[in-house]
């Protein structure tokens, strides 16, 4: 047995063991949920993801029905999942898919790309997971568990390489099934046990072939370079507290003393309002802000 094959069997069968039963790996779930998962995933953990993504599926659970949605019901629904741009983005990507795909997810790589808020990671993992073609799915997880398996490194770098790429898909199954498999099965390793701080090298079937254990476990090369954002007084913090006030009053302006009260410092206030509706989460009205009403045709480039 190669030693490719010998990390395939053991990551897989630790997988078929101690896999999450997440709702969007269902066999019944189709692209459109695969993709409406991977969006919402990004940034935010699993445990507040998934009822949420329950949610928007029972309501909108093909394309065509999102795509009939008004900005202010799809950013209600998102919810307070954080980074609620994505919501708009999944709008966009919604009529996109109906526009030009028939309301049918695309599987071509190119395709998925060119649909609004679609990136690199979304588009393989919707491949992938999906369409279970044979592509690497890097998403920080998996980044993070073959920089140490196969290159001993303690964390991967801030941006992602070219290196890392070649990486993975030297070790990806050559069988596309499998090679989906694998994916996940290294995702859930780095979820449970490789994790970032605190990894239970103890539990990992790829204790004895781990590079990174094998030298010592070197320190992070990367940590200068690596930033870690504040949440607290920024104005994150500020648009994520007006954002709560505008959601809480979907059929008319809340009263302007609601926001204040959201959000005391009236420079900052403004200065997150004024953010909120350049990134059409919010609209200015008579009488206050509110939930955006319109969202122009989205490009497809």
């Amino acid at each position: 047995m190669s030693t490719a094959q010998r990390l395939h069997a053991r990551t897989l069968g630790w997988y078929a063991e101690h896999r999450r039963d997440l709702p969007w790996r269902s066999s019944e779930v189709d692209a459109w949920g695969v993709l409406v998962s991977e969006v919402m995933l990004q940034q935010t953990p699993v445990a507040r993801v998934e009822p949420v993504w329950r949610r928007w599926l029972d309501r909108w659970p093909t394309p065509a029905d999102l795509a009939e949605a008004s900005p202010a019901d799809v950013v209600r629904a998102w919810d307070r999942l954080g980074y609620p741009r994505r919501a708009l983005r999944l709008l966009d990507c919604a009529r996109a898919v109906v526009d030009h795909h028939g309301g049918q997810v695309p599987r071509d790589a190119v395709d998925l790309l060119a649909l609004p808020g679609i990136g690199a990671y979304t588009a393989a993992a919707v491949a992938a997971f999906a369409y279970g073609d044979r592509v690497p799915v890097l998403d920080t997880n998996v980044r993070r568990v073959l920089g140490r398996l196969l290159g001993a490194e303690a964390l991967p770098p801030p941006t992602q390489t070219r290196a890392e790429r070649h990486r993975a898909e030297a070790v990806l199954p050559e069988d596309a099934a499998t090679s989906a498999t694998w994916n996940v099965a290294v995702m859930e390793l780095g979820a449970l046990v490789c994790t970032a701080r605190a990894p239970r090298c103890e539990a990992c079937p790829l204790a004895a072939d781990c590079a990174w254990r094998a030298a010592g476990f070197p320190a992070d090369a990367h940590a200068s370079r690596r930033h870690t954002q504040a949440w607290h007084g920024t104005d994150r913090q500020a648009r994520g507290a007006l954002m709560a006030v505008l959601r809480a009053h979907p059929d008319a302006p809340p009263p302007p003393d609601l926001l204040a009260r959201a959000w005391p410092e009236g420079g900052q206030r403004d200065r997150a309002l004024a953010s909120l509706i350049a990134d059409g989460l919010a609209e200015a009205v008579d009488g206050g802000h509110r939930l955006p009403t319109h969202r122009p045709p989205a490009a497809t480039g």
